[in-house]
């Protein structure tokens, strides 16, 4: 890098930090308080079957909400917005410390959504409006390195505070980030020009939401049988809200969602990627508490304390991915990324085991995060790239809200796939002990319901899982190999479609779209 290089890196700095911190909120935020679940759901009596809508509620809120949150930012200013958002967060924050009961505290989650959409639906938009083109790559790079370095510490740093000061204490991260991203944009972020808009997509936000909500709840209650009408009905709601949904942006004078834009292979598989990516880092998290908790019987800290290492070889590797973008192209980065990924699911297939090497599970952590965050920051280029002036927003929105839509998917189908591998397991355990389905069933009931009724939260109880009868620990533990088997054949698909899709040339400085 030449001297001059330099010093335009580090006078991006400030920009890029702010932003990155506002970004990383949105990922902390949901996760320390999913990690920390049982303990705030023990201290305010949440009902069982409402722990995990009280885990999700907030990244439901940003998957309905970030495609309008776009187009918001470029009507009425993108760092007008983002200001708001972090504002938002460090006040509903404060105010979830102070919780007297669970409803309080659901309604802070829902009105937290609101301000992470904010956050999430402009920083990268900013980000675009905020770099030079032939710079973003390597802004990406250290955009997507402060996000890793933070999700790799907060995790512990939240399991240690609930420990040590009390659940209350952990809605005070969040605010902190918040507050340094807050002053770094202010200070350091410029406002670009707005775009005048007739208003929002009500309609086509509306549909969106419809079909997210009712496709998650759909995809939970099928766990307990697909034929019964709580499970198909909302499975064919969410089909015709989605079908509505296309039917009116091609037809409406100011879309949330440009479908023009996915006539790019390029594009549509970077949007899938950004799905997919998040899918199956949520999918991982939610097994990784199951069989972490239930199975190997660690503590909450512990299992935050498998994000941290490596932390900071993935963030010098993603710096290194941004580098490696502005050289050639997205296209090998990403392809290396969704391989990782990969990676990290068949490790966890093939090594599973009721007395699992702890080294295992965060090597496959760590592989999971690397190639997460590497071929995020190719998706991230490559949608941006496709950006013209004055629709940042509405564009950059289009990586968070495939983002987001699989994570809220990938606790669902995850969860639902490892019921039904578990099943399958435990069948055959009970016909080779000479068992009946009827005597099985009624020894794995209690278990599973407990399961569906706090995904990635309560979990199994662990006496259920020695109850005499059924190794069911065994079960469940084959059921998860074969989960993570399954579910890695989705980065592997689009990591061929990146192969043949995407740009293969080499380039010297991307080109951004004209207005």
């Amino acid at each position: 890098m030449s001297a001059a290089e330099r010093r335009s890196t580090i006078a991006l700095l400030p920009i890029v930090s702010g932003l990155s911190l506002a970004f990383t909120v949105t990922a902390v935020d949901p996760l320390i308080l999913s990690l920390n679940m049982p303990q705030i759901s023990r201290a305010l009596d949440v009902p069982p079957d409402a722990v995990g809508f009280l885990g999700g509620a907030a990244t439901l809120v940003v998957a309905a909400a970030v495609l309008a949150v776009g187009s918001l930012g470029d009507a009425f200013g993108l760092k007008r917005l983002l200001m708001l958002g972090l504002v938002g967060d460090i006040a509903v924050n404060l105010l979830s410390a102070l919780s007297p009961g669970y409803v309080f505290l659901l309604v802070m989650r829902l009105l937290d959504g609101l301000a992470l959409a904010a956050m999430l639906g402009v920083s990268l938009a900013l980000l675009k409006a905020s770099v030079p083109a032939e710079r973003r790559p390597a802004a990406i790079g250290i955009f997507m390195a402060i996000e890793m370095v933070l999700c790799g510490v907060t995790p512990a740093a939240g399991g240690w505070l609930v420990e040590a000061l009390g659940w209350r204490w952990l809605f005070l991260v969040a605010p902190l980030l918040s507050l340094v991203a807050l002053g770094l944009t202010a200070r350091y972020v410029t406002e670009p020009p707005v775009l005048q808009r007739r208003g929002v997509d009500v309609v086509g936000v509306s549909l969106v939401g419809l079909a997210l909500l009712t496709l998650v709840h759909g995809i939970a209650e099928a766990e307990n049988g697909i034929i019964r009408i709580e499970a198909w009905l909302p499975l064919v709601i969410s089909a015709i809200a989605g079908v509505l949904f296309v039917f009116h942006e091609r037809r409406t004078p100011e879309p949330v969602l440009e479908l023009s834009l996915f006539r790019s292979g390029a594009f549509t598989v970077a949007a899938l990627s950004s799905l997919t990516l998040n899918f199956a880092v949520a999918g991982f998290s939610f097994v990784l508490g199951q069989f972490g908790s239930v199975i190997l019987s660690l503590p909450p800290r512990t299992i935050g304390l498998l994000f941290l290492p490596g932390t900071l070889l993935i963030a010098g590797a993603v710096i290194l991915a941004g580098r490696l973008i502005e050289k050639y192209a997205p296209r090998p980065v990403l392809i290396t990324g969704l391989l990782l990924l990969v990676a990290s699911g068949l490790l966890m297939a093939a090594t599973a085991e009721t007395t699992m090497a702890l080294w295992i599970l965060v090597l496959a952590t760590w592989l999971a995060n690397l190639g997460s965050l590497v071929a995020s920051a190719s998706v991230a280029e490559t949608i941006l790239s496709h950006a013209p002036s004055g629709k940042s927003g509405a564009v950059a929105s289009v990586q968070p809200a495939f983002g987001m839509t699989g994570y809220a998917l990938g606790p669902a189908v995850y969860l639902l796939l490892l019921n039904v591998f578990f099943q399958r397991q435990w069948l055959n355990d009970a016909d080779a002990r000479g068992m009946s389905a009827t005597q099985a069933e009624q020894a794995v009931d209690a278990t599973r319901s407990a399961m569906a009724r706090s995904p990635g939260t309560a979990g199994y109880d662990p006496n259920l899982l020695r109850q005499s009868g059924l190794d069911l620990g065994l079960d469940l533990t084959n059921g998860l190999r074969l989960t993570m088997l399954v579910t890695s054949l989705l980065p592997l698909a689009l990591a061929v479609a990146a192969y043949v899709l995407m740009p293969r040339r080499s380039r010297t400085a991307p080109q951004d779209p004209p207005e």
